[in-house]
């Protein structure tokens, strides 16, 4: 039976500060003699040694053994929780339905969507040739394929014009490395197409034998060449139709919505350059659209006459931009929607009789519809205090019918249907909720908290009701706040564990991000990223003063960038926070970047400056959580990571864990988790990652004294 919020509440009041960790001695991870050495400073690095595991000729067993070694310490601190975590995992895995399908989506003739078993952990992919009435065509059954692997993630799924052929990416090891396949849909057989270490998505040209891919680095793993594939050819002869030579640039290639052509995508985090070619001339060479400019971002959506341009171009939120299809460079761009100081235009759909802008304004995503006859403008309106809306999957050009989703704190993601020209709206799915759930049973709010400098952060709320504003009662307080990422206030229905346990979360909107436009993210990046600790810190305190929780019952959670975050407020407030789940954390930022041959290291010098320039350099040591750990009480830590991330890789958070448990004071526990056969995404099946969730919420709820 569970535990009414009520009950839950008295029972972490009783229970509070019984914790009861086992008197267990941690693991002690072994110094070795190491300098960093650059621009006059030196800086002992004791535990530099651990990034053996992927540097070639070194014996990696000591890593993997210290690794071992803290997984079993973890196992055996939190062994008291197993049965909570077991309790945790059924009841979030029994309110997912099992046996579900996706929302068809039109394409070229047929209706494909995606449908999960009973039991199963993938997924089928599947079509319907001209009505959902025809017979189904399983494409490929993902449940199968994934059989006996720890990790499996097929993606990419691309039919050739002519519907015959689909090819598709796998990553067997979770470092995001794909090998392409190739489906011949009419006789079911399987090709390893011998392209491997790349992004997973091979676009086809309109000839049904021609296609292009992104190649990755085999070291660093950028993307770095985009390759021309014909069919039948051996992969070794294929053709570099493109070469990025800016190591600061992801790279990537598409197809427009009209079919008609095929982009190339050159970007980092402040500039951008497209190249293009018509689908029907895959072997002529690709065309610049507009040579790189210097902090210039810009998008292409072609129309049937013409291309729209979407750039920051003396826009700071953006604008859009029209030019004819044969004229294509700045100078004949002409104005369309004209640069708005309080709405960010993130994005475009386009259609043959409409158009479909992302905005975002005053911290909220919002849909704005034109009519491209009349040029009438509408929005679609939802009157929820906080909410996410955003487009769905459109790949049909000539359609009138749009697709989005919208989802609050406390709304289960709902897709809808709006017929564009007439306002009809139809809503396809809701997320179904097992076991009962009722929205009127909790409360969303929209706060804002004042930081040092006088900025309003924006605060996302959910709790369910029954919750006192005395200070007494847990709160997790949630941020990212890196790469103009925003983060949506979206349902969770893992988080019902949570919230019926008596926690309150909230979701601080804080700088670095882009909710409340591309300001916002400029102060919070590079020589301003000390803005985004701040903003957080802010918000925890506000919550304090509004009674929200205190300190003794106030946690934190960041992931990846947000797992810097976590580092980062832990140096500079570790009394503000009782505990703190940093997962994949990117902590040490200084030696990261100074190491070129670390996956990702150089698209990042436009997000946290090059540490090679003495100014950067000295910026980012004064935040780097690595750098900066000194003899505080710190707030009990659970740290996670993955032996296979290539996104921040597990020496990061392993070398941390070491120093912070060789600097630090106190009792308080510092846990590191290491998943052995993941990566930076965690695991891949949908009930697996459930597991990790678990671990966490186990960990908040120790901590909270709350045992069931």
């Amino acid at each position: 039976m569970k535990k009414t919020l009520a009950a839950s509440l008295l029972t972490f009041t009783c229970l509070m500060n019984a914790q009861n960790w086992p008197d267990t001695k941690p693991p002690v991870a072994e110094k070795q003699n190491h300098v960093r050495d650059i621009h006059g400073d030196k800086v002992a690095d004791p535990y530099y040694w651990m990034i053996d595991y992927f540097k070639k000729g070194k014996d990696s067993t000591k890593v993997v053994d210290y690794l071992t070694a803290e997984n079993a310490y973890v196992e055996t601190m939190m062994a008291d929780t197993k049965p909570l975590q077991t309790e945790l995992f059924n009841e979030m895995k029994a309110r997912i339905k099992e046996k579900d399908e996706s929302v068809p989506v039109y394409k070229n003739g047929y209706y494909y969507y995606s449908r999960t078993e009973r039991g199963k952990q993938y997924f089928k992919y599947c079509r319907k040739k001209g009505s959902l009435s025809a017979p189904e065509e399983v494409l490929l059954d993902v449940d199968r394929m994934a059989e006996g692997k720890p990790y499996f993630a097929a993606a990419h799924f691309n039919v050739s014009p002519d519907n015959t052929m689909m090819t598709f990416g796998v990553d067997d090891v979770s470092r995001r490395q794909y090998r392409i396949y190739l489906k011949d849909l009419r006789t079911g057989k399987i090709t390893d197409l011998g392209i491997k270490n790349t992004e997973g998505d091979a676009i086809w040209a309109a000839d049904n034998k021609t296609l292009f891919y992104t190649a990755k680095n085999d070291v660093t793993l950028l993307s770095e060449k985009i390759k021309r594939h014909t069919l039948g050819t051996d992969p070794a002869k294929d053709v570099v139709v493109y070469e990025e030579k800016d190591k600061s640039n992801y790279l990537g290639v598409a197809k427009s919505k009209n079919q008609k052509y095929i982009f190339i995508y050159s970007a980092a985090t402040t500039s951008s350059e497209i190249r293009y070619l018509p689908t029907d001339q895959p072997n002529a060479a690709f065309s610049v659209f507009q040579p790189r400019m210097k902090d210039v971002l810009y998008d292409v959506y072609p129309l049937e006459e013409k291309f729209l341009i979407l750039t920051n171009k003396d826009a700071l939120n953006f604008k859009v931009m029209e030019t004819p299809l044969d004229k294509t460079g700045l100078q004949n761009w002409k104005e369309v929607l004209p640069h708005r100081p309080d709405v960010l235009v993130a994005g475009i759909d386009e259609f043959k009789n409409f158009l479909v802008f992302n905005e975002r304004q005053n911290g909220l995503s919002q849909l704005a519809i034109l009519d491209r006859k009349t040029q009438k403008k509408e929005f679609l309106k939802f009157d929820e205090p906080t909410y996410s809306i955003r487009p769905m999957e459109n790949p049909d050009y000539n359609t009138d019918n749009f697709r989005f989703v919208y989802t609050s704190m406390i709304t289960p993601s709902s897709q809808y249907e709006q017929n564009l020209r007439t306002g009809a709206r139809t809503l396809l799915k809701q997320q179904e909720v097992l076991g009962g759930y009722d929205k009127s049973q909790y409360v969303t709010e929209r706060l804002f908290a004042t930081a040092k400098d006088g900025t309003q952060i924006p605060l996302s709320v959910v709790y369910k009701k029954g919750f006192e504003k005395n200070g007494k009662n847990p709160v997790l307080l949630y941020g990212y706040g890196s790469y103009g990422n925003s983060m949506e206030a979206t349902f969770s229905s893992p988080r019902l564990s949570l919230l019926n346990r008596g926690f309150a979360f909230v979701t601080a909107h804080i700088r670095g991000g882009q909710e409340m436009g591309r300001q916002w993210y400029e102060d919070g990046k590079m020589m301003k990223k000390i803005n985004t600790f701040i903003d957080f810190i802010d918000a925890g305190e506000y919550l304090v003063k509004e009674k929200f929780t205190s300190p003794q019952h106030l946690y934190a959670q960041g992931g990846s960038a947000g797992g810097l975050l976590m580092g980062a407020v832990m140096n500079m407030k570790p009394e503000l926070f009782n505990g703190i789940v940093a997962q994949v954390p990117f902590v040490d930022v200084v030696n990261t970047m100074l190491d070129e041959s670390i996956p990702l290291t150089t698209n990042e010098y436009d997000e946290w400056g090059n540490p090679n320039t003495e100014a950067a350099y000295r910026y980012m040591k004064s935040y780097s959580p690595y750098e900066n750990i000194t003899k505080k009480n710190y707030p009990n830590l659970l740290i996670t990571t993955g032996l296979h991330d290539s996104q921040v890789q597990y020496f990061e958070p392993a070398k941390w864990a070491a120093k912070l448990r060789d600097i630090k004071i106190g009792n308080n526990v510092i846990l590191l988790k290491t998943d052995m056969a993941f990566g930076h995404g965690g695991a891949s099946g949908r009930f697996d990652y459930l597991k990790d969730v678990a671990l966490v919420y186990a960990f908040l709820l120790k901590l909270e004294g709350i045992k069931k």
